[in-house]
């Protein structure tokens, strides 16, 4: 019967041992959850301090219009932007609005989408024109703002000669 007793105080001994080490991992398992969540804030609270941190660089749509019809007036074949009725009235007074033809969107993940509207040269291969048309914007964006380009949608508005087009524009003057 002592040999019973040894067993019985040995695992009794075992079975405390082993209770011990299971609240001991119970409370590594909540100390790591803690340290977790604290890390959580932590991290939460530098966001908090980055996004308000008084740096900051944001450019308007109109700057971001301006450079794409520039740089679309660079391309061979592009005679000029077609604008709306607001474009067309301001036209009229004598102002020259460099936005004409080009929209922006700016999608959730800070990317730019560009909608433009152009007249090109008659007997020139439209196709190349965007394909040329949608490198200069990509390339000109990229390296006057950083943004990258999401899309491009060039819109054919007119086909005509070089000297019409010189004609309808003397005759806006």
């Amino acid at each position: 019967m002592a040999f019973n007793t040894k067993v019985d105080v040995a695992d009794t001994e075992l079975e405390a041992n082993e209770a011990v080490a299971a609240e001991a991992e119970d409370v590594t398992l909540e100390d790591e959850t803690l340290v977790e969540a604290e890390s959580k804030d932590e991290a939460d609270e530098d966001d908090e301090e980055a996004d308000e941190s008084e740096d900051s660089l944001t450019y308007s749509n109109g700057v971001i219009e301006k450079i794409v019809a520039m740089a679309t007036r660079e391309v061979p074949h592009v005679l000029g932007m077609k604008g709306n009725l607001m474009h067309f009235v301001q036209e009229q007074f004598g102002a020259e609005n460099l936005t004409k033809g080009v929209t922006v969107e700016v999608t959730d993940d800070n990317r730019v989408v560009v909608n433009i509207s152009v007249i090109i040269e008659y007997g020139a291969y439209a196709p190349a024109i965007f394909d040329d048309v949608k490198a200069r914007v990509t390339e000109r964006l990229a390296a006057m703002t950083g943004l990258e380009v999401a899309g491009v949608n060039l819109r054919i508005e007119d086909v005509i000669t070089p000297e019409e087009y010189e004609h309808r524009t003397s005759q806006h003057e």
